[in-house]
């Protein structure tokens, strides 16, 4: 009985979480504009949506933005990891506090605060305006400490003699880092690259906070278009946006479970 209960409290709260969702993509497909009344099955409001040049080229710059972000948070957020490893452990657990901030951070005051800061920017330089650039460097900001805590424990788990095995081998240190510590801890990197693409394609309050009139995002789009009357289009773009982030998240998930996996038999060959 108490498994029974277990189980259906655990049903219902996925029910909860999940049923607004599932109503969504279901009604991306509806031949009606009517939000509760099914009338049958259709594509048109996809090809619609692909035809709507604004939606387009948010869609461009979210990508964009998102791509960008990502390649440039996991270059800065590797480095970072790989300093805060070699530092003593007092500094080392001060960085990382520090890193977590941005992360327990209302998001809103991430979003006030960098705005603030490029306006000010902007005056003190003059010819500064919200814009793309903006944009760009929010996102890279709030994916960073994301990328370090993915980094971070495989960093951790590496055999450090692997380095300097690799330095009495004949390997130059550049050469050693790209064919030894590079490659144990790719994993971790993918998975941040992941992660941070996931949260800069995902964002709104930063991203309205800090993007400029050319340069919105599909969030922003979306809640432009909410503002108004609300159009099956945006039935269409959310279902699209959650199955991205879905498959990315799902990557993200099945790398960390093979990683951990690959530990486990590491562990049992050397026992």
């Amino acid at each position: 009985m108490k498994k029974f209960f277990s189980k259906a409290y655990v049903a219902f709260i996925f029910l909860f979480l999940y049923a607004p969702i599932v109503v969504l993509v279901v009604f991306s497909f509806n031949n009606s504009k009517s939000r509760s009344v099914w009338h049958g099955f259709t594509f048109k409001w996809y090809a619609e949506l692909f035809q709507d040049e604004a939606i387009i080229e948010a869609f461009g710059t979210t990508m964009l933005v998102a791509t960008l972000a990502a390649i440039i948070a996991t270059l800065l957020g590797t480095m970072a990891a790989i300093g805060f490893v070699n530092m003593k452990k007092a500094p080392r657990k001060f960085y990382m506090q520090v890193n977590n901030i941005p992360m327990l951070n209302p998001e809103i005051v991430t979003g006030v605060s960098l705005m603030l800061l490029f306006v000010n920017i902007g005056r003190f330089l003059g010819g500064l305006e919200l814009s793309f650039a903006t944009l760009l460097l929010a996102h890279i900001t709030f994916n960073v400490p994301y990328v370090i805590l993915n980094v971070m424990p495989k960093l951790k788990q590496m055999d450090n003699h692997l380095f300097e095995a690799a330095l009495d081998l004949g390997c130059k240190p550049i050469q050693a880092f790209f064919k030894v510590v590079l490659h144990e801890i790719l994993p971790g990197i993918i998975s941040g690259f992941i992660m941070a693409f996931t949260l800069s394609f995902d964002d709104f309050v930063i991203s309205y906070f800090t993007s400029g009139p050319k340069s919105q995002t599909l969030s922003l789009i979306i809640y432009a278009m909410t503002r108004k009357r609300i159009s099956p289009k945006i039935n269409a773009l959310s279902t699209i946006m959650f199955i991205t982030v879905f498959v990315l998240l799902l990557v993200v998930n099945l790398r960390q479970n093979k990683d951990k996996t690959t530990i486990r038999k590491r562990g049992k060959m050397i026992g």
